[in-house]
């Protein structure tokens, strides 16, 4: 096939073998604002459903197809169908290239560095970049001048599924979960204008002397500027993105030295997990996953649905699975608190479960990132510092981010009557005060599944005593360093020395 001819065909897969309607739903509208860059050019996205493998064969029976490019897809449960393409296009003479553009690094070459095993721990992950250098700095928008865009021959429309336009999420089967207040729109140029947005407020952040300022100071019920969704489905470059971010801060530092790797510390957490994945097709498991420690978690099908469905009776908690549910986002500090209370917090039900409802409905659910983040915050991927005596409270944790409760008024409205002093611990109030409030706890709202003190302390105990009957430490990530810990879990610096005091 010509290079100057362009075949703009899309092979769909919506990044793991789940996916709720919040998720299918952006991928669409990605695909739908890719469809429409194109026909403005004269062209058109082609949307087929079928096996990759036998439409690929097709295309070069009917195409004269000669090569094939496509991007780096470093999950490892990819790999049967991205190696079964390769296949069919060798046996055929078709040249496969294959791009690394989905991270700033190829994992595969940090793994080489590092000798050939993943970087276990944060710190060595860094040191291990830092001996390739700098990520590349994204390519130029495309040069459309003097490119025909082909056509599928209509045997091949008749063969396969072809959409005339990009479906809705409802052609898959999949229903609305419910009225979300925040609306995430798909595509390219939608990121492209929250990166516009996003980098003002780096830039206003930066000259106040402050870094990550949605990690500093978390906002709940901010407008959203999160770009991990677009990063997730390829609607922005996450080298725009991270280039964008440090030529920022040299322009607003006037010389001063770069903060490093400080800029963009969630972009190369995002890179340090793809990595301690990419080898490891049972990363997202327990049991078969070399990294992650095999915890006896319980079976709580009760207590999981009430997880789920917001139920729990802390309405922190529950205000963040609610907002899950119904927008596909929650903030991390969020996420964090969730996990924790589903893992070793409180109810000491397997990281496994978390981790497949999110995948379902998180839109920025990536199986690499989104598996690491739950081994973490379990503590499933052996620690010592967080070391499991210390959790995040439901209740604490959530007053100190939210103080007067507008997070919970918005996402649990049955409470928003109470006032504040109760709202974060609504089975305190007095019968009285529910009446007038018109929320009666344990009719209109739920009771606590648990008491937060007696649940943390025993679980804290069953990971003692797992920890003091290994004979020796398997392989593991882990935190570097306190700093470490406190950066992942958004902790504030005053938060370090006291997390007893302050969280637990």
């Amino acid at each position: 096939m010509n290079d100057k001819k362009l075949h703009n065909i899309i092979l769909s897969f919506p990044g793991t073998k789940v996916i709720g309607f919040n998720r299918m739903r952006f991928l669409l509208e990605s695909l739908a604002d890719l469809d429409r860059q194109l026909r403005s050019r004269g062209g058109r996205l082609w949307l087929l459903r079928g096996d990759p493998s036998k439409i690929f064969q097709r295309l070069w029976e009917e195409l004269a197809l000669t090569k094939v490019c496509f991007e780096q897809d470093c999950e490892p449960i990819w790999n049967e169908r991205d190696q079964s393409v390769r296949a069919t296009c060798a046996e055929r003479g078709v040249r496969c290239e294959e791009f690394v553009s989905h991270t700033l690094w190829d994992p595969k070459a940090v793994i080489y560095a590092n000798g050939g095993l993943p970087p276990l721990t944060y710190q060595m992950f860094l040191h291990t970049v830092s001996t390739l250098g700098e990520p590349p700095r994204p390519v130029e928008d495309p040069d459309w001048t003097g490119v025909t865009f082909g056509t599928l021959p209509p045997r091949l429309v008749k063969e396969f599924q072809v959409f005339d336009e990009v479906p809705k999420p409802e052609y898959f089967g999949l229903s609305q979960p419910g009225y979300g207040l925040v609306r995430w729109i798909g595509g390219e140029t939608r990121a492209l204008q929250h990166l516009r947005e996003r980098l003002t407020q780096e830039e206003q952040a930066f000259r106040k002397g402050i870094i990550l300022p949605n990690q500093s100071r978390p906002d709940l019920l901010g407008p959203p500027t999160s770009q991990s969704a677009a990063l997730r489905y390829g609607c922005l470059s996450v080298r725009r993105f991270y280039w964008n971010l440090h030529d920022l801060f040299n322009a607003v530092s006037q010389g001063d030295p770069p903060a490093g790797l400080n800029i963009s510390g969630q972009l190369i957490w995002r890179e340090y997990f793809y990595t301690m994945s990419v080898y490891n097709p049972h990363y997202a498991e327990m049991s078969a996953n070399p990294i992650c420690l095999d915890v006896p978690w319980d079976k709580n099908p009760t207590f999981l649905e009430k997880w789920k469905k917001g139920q729990t009776g802390f309405p922190f908690i529950d205000a963040a699975m609610r907002q899950l549910v119904s927008e596909g986002w929650i903030h991390h500090v969020a996420r964090n608190s969730v996990a924790c209370f589903l893992t070793r917090g409180d109810l000491w039900i397997s990281w496994e479960d978390g981790l497949a409802f999110f995948l379902e409905h998180l839109i920025d659910a990536d199986w690499s990132v989104c598996a690491g983040n739950w081994m973490w915050v379990s503590s499933s991927a052996f620690e010592q510092l967080l070391d499991c005596s210390k959790c995040l409270c439901p209740v604490n944790y959530g007053r100190r981010l939210d103080p007067w409760g507008e997070y919970i008024k918005r996402y649990v409205p049955e409470l928003r009557n109470l006032p504040v002093e109760y709202l974060y611990e609504p089975w305190k109030a007095p019968l009285d005060v529910q009446r007038d409030a018109g929320c009666i706890i344990g009719d209109h709202y739920p009771e606590r599944i648990v008491d937060h003190q007696r649940a943390s302390n025993q679980n804290r105990q069953y990971m003692e005593n797992i920890r003091n009957s290994l004979l020796e430490q398997p392989a593991h990530c882990c935190p570097s360093n306190q700093d470490e810990v406190r950066q992942f879990m958004w902790l504030p610096d005053e938060c370090v020395g006291h997390i007893t005091a302050k969280i637990a």
